[in-house]
């Protein structure tokens, strides 16, 4: 996550903490569109528990995606009233959705990220299902997603209920 202008030293990049159950996500700024408030998807039949459904955003029908569950953190993250819905880009090229939405327990927190602030932290086994380290970011404990991942297999649910 480090940005290095011309000069050759490193410089702070926006980050954003995403809360979800049991865990925080740590994202670039950049790969966020849009949070919106939650409201109850369109479920899909025959999908995954952790595919909650396709919610509605600017003329696309985007699925949604319970982080925790597809990661196999908690098995028991839903969307409440204090839910919020974070729209992302699909970093895939050729998929057949351009983005996609993860359920967060309140408002995503912008934070500076450098490189003398952010720690990857050795775990112990191997990493939950889509992502791609966990880190320390100055006090907070974070996993950063593998979003190629998540998109996979996104599409292979996808795939699995055409």
């Amino acid at each position: 996550m480090n940005d290095v202008p011309a000069g050759g030293t490193p410089r702070d990049i926006r980050g954003v903490l995403i809360q979800i159950d049991r865990a925080r996500l740590l994202l670039p700024n950049t790969t966020i569109s849009e949070v919106l408030s939650y409201a109850d998807p369109e479920p899909v039949d025959g999908a995954p528990a952790w595919l909650l459904g396709r919610t509605r955003w600017r003329g696309w029908e985007v699925p949604l995606v319970a982080f925790s569950r597809a990661a196999g953190i908690s098995d028991s993250e839903h969307g409440d009233l204090g839910s919020k819905v974070a729209v992302l880009k699909n970093l895939r090229a050729g998929d057949r959705f351009p983005y996609f939405a993860l359920l967060t327990q309140g408002f995503p927190r912008l934070v500076n990220v450098s490189a003398d602030g952010l720690l990857v932290e050795a775990g112990e086994g191997g990493l939950p299902t889509a992502v791609h380290a966990r880190v320390r970011l100055n006090e907070d404990e974070a996993l950063i997603p593998d979003l190629e991942a998540m998109a996979a297999l996104i599409d292979e649910a996808l795939g699995a209920t055409a």
